[in-house]
């Protein structure tokens, strides 16, 4: 399989040093490869992807009330654990949506390095063959494999400076399936796309659905620019890539999901009266209605719907 992966990428870099192929279209070839060398499917499914979300322990119950209203769905029991390797406690809840499942962390003690900067939780199928697997196609490990109350955890940063936790339950958790899958939403610089792209696609098995070079820049709070957007799909989830300069305004970058909901109207109706505010008015482009919110505990969400045409 590695040998696949070399002699591909070395006949890819070939073509492109004469100019003969598209950057974007290697990502999606090297991919390609990956997964018909046999590389193993690591994904369990996209209602295992946790958003991580960290508030003040006074603000954890309002939180977790808030999105129930805005959503619907249940939770988990609330508890307090140590979920780092370092000496910690936290509370702890899991609140299963049907637009996207979150991990609600409230922590008691002083957060240990690096944890509160990873954007989501990925289940996988085997912890340490994803942990090698994400290694083998550029990621960094920021926290090596270890044990928490239910598993096994690492935390890996992906080029471009997106980190992320894989994890592994010792008793697999059974999760009723979306009824919409959430997307993930990356801002990466012009300068690291490709690179993130590339081993993103070739950990995840994934392939980019769209590449926009030109999309609206109301998308990202720049009405009168295009930005480059990238979405992708695998079985992990959908991964959206915001290609910008930096130079946003709040809270663009800020937010971390975007979720998609049947009526947006109604949406951000039963948000307000949950106490979530509205950051930037609901606005259509790409086909979707979309509007950003701050949930109580400043949890920053996109919140969209397919547009009436």
């Amino acid at each position: 399989m590695r040998l696949d992966k070399i002699l591909a990428a070395t006949a890819v870099a070939a073509l492109l040093a004469v100019g003969f192929v598209n950057p974007f279209l290697v990502t999606s070839a090297l991919a390609q490869n990956a997964q018909t060398a046999g590389t193993a499917n690591l994904a369990v499914g996209p209602q295992y992807n946790t958003a991580h979300v960290y508030v003040a322990p006074e603000d954890f119950d309002r939180f977790v009330a808030s999105l129930i209203a805005t959503f619907g769905g249940t939770t988990t029991k609330q508890g307090v654990f140590t979920v780092t390797p370092a000496p910690s406690k936290t509370m702890s809840q899991l609140v299963l949506t049907p637009v996207g499942t979150v991990s609600v962390f409230g922590f008691k003690t002083p957060i240990p390095y690096p944890f509160g900067a990873e954007r989501t939780g990925y289940l996988v199928t085997d912890l340490e063959e994803a942990t090698r697997t994400a290694v083998d196609n550029g990621a960094d490990v920021l926290v090596r494999p270890f044990n928490d109350p239910i598993g096994r955890d690492v935390v890996i940063q992906w080029p471009g400076g997106v980190d992320m936790q894989l994890y592994w339950h010792t008793t697999a958790p059974s999760y009723k399936p979306l009824q919409t899958i959430p997307e993930n939403r990356v801002y990466v610089s012009a300068e690291r796309v490709a690179a993130f792209v590339r081993s993103f696609l070739s950990f995840s098995s994934g392939k980019v659905v769209s590449d926009d070079a030109h999309a609206p820049g109301i998308e990202i709070g720049q009405p009168n620019q295009t930005y480059r957007r990238i979405r992708i799909e695998s079985n992990f989830g959908k991964f959206t890539v915001l290609v910008t300069d930096g130079q946003l305004p709040y809270p663009y970058g800020r937010e971390v999901t975007g979720y998609a909901v049947a009526n947006l109207a109604d949406t951000l109706a039963k948000a307000k009266a949950a106490g979530v505010e509205i950051l930037v008015a609901p606005y259509t482009a790409d086909q979707r209605d979309a509007a950003l919110v701050q949930f109580p505990g400043g949890y920053i969400a996109e919140i969209h719907s397919t547009a009436n045409k």
